[in-house]
């Protein structure tokens, strides 16, 4: 029995076969899933074959994200589910504002849109280029001291800036809100700044530098701030 605990110890040979083994086995898993989706295009289930790939590579980059990830809307790991249900419950309508040429121009995710061009309003939760419209979230629990948690939603509209929309919502809000669904698909999409990854690092010109830059705390130890 020593002996082998000494074998362990010397050299970490061991502990590299283990590494190679994973490495392998990683290897056979991904060449299988290969093989099982070209075997469902092969078989004429294009649709699916698809399907299954999408969700294949959808687990492999979610990964490295916030814990359940894979699983559920960014709200969920940011705030937990009672106070994610209460932010989809007092999230403002995105309502297009007009901007420099005249053009109706509604809220969407800066990270994508720029421009007044793909930003331009055709219906109330859509742009005429096919861009969701989207609010940043930002959450403070003040509900030990004042007894509310204040939600700011952050609209950005190129060429306009960022217009601040607060929200204070009570333990009986939170309680009416329980049923509220919290779904990737609603609209508009909400997207956390306490978890969003680089989000003092962007570059804006002067006129729509974001007012929440360097101000949010980030949620998770680790995340770029």
């Amino acid at each position: 029995m020593k002996k082998g605990l000494a074998g362990w110890g010397k050299s970490g040979r061991e502990r590299g076969a283990a590494s190679v083994e994973h490495v392998g086995l990683v290897a056979l898993v991904a060449l299988l899933l290969v093989g099982v989706v070209a075997a469902v295009v092969a078989g004429g289930e294009v649709k699916a074959g698809r399907d299954l790939a999408g969700t294949i590579g959808k687990r492999l980059t979610c990964g490295p994200r916030l814990p359940d990830a894979c699983r559920h809307h960014p709200l969920v790991p940011a705030y937990g589910w009672p106070l994610a249900r209460l932010v989809r419950a007092l999230d403002p309508p995105p309502l297009a504002r007009p901007g420099p040429s005249g053009l109706p121009l509604a809220p969407v995710d800066f990270r994508r849109c720029r421009r007044e061009s793909c930003a331009v309003a055709a219906g109330p939760h859509l742009t005429a280029s096919g861009r969701r419209t989207t609010a940043f979230t930002e959450v403070v629990d003040r509900r030990d001291s004042l007894g509310w948690v204040e939600i700011t939603y952050w609209l950005y509209r190129p060429t306009l800036g960022w217009e601040r929309l607060v929200r204070r919502g009570s333990d009986a809000d939170i309680a009416a809100a329980s049923g509220t669904a919290v779904l990737l698909g609603d609209d508009p999409a909400l997207v956390p700044l306490e978890t969003l990854p680089g989000r003092n690092h962007y570059d804006f010109p002067a006129a729509e530098r974001p007012p929440w830059q360097w101000r949010v705390d980030a949620r998770y130890p680790g995340w770029s701030s």
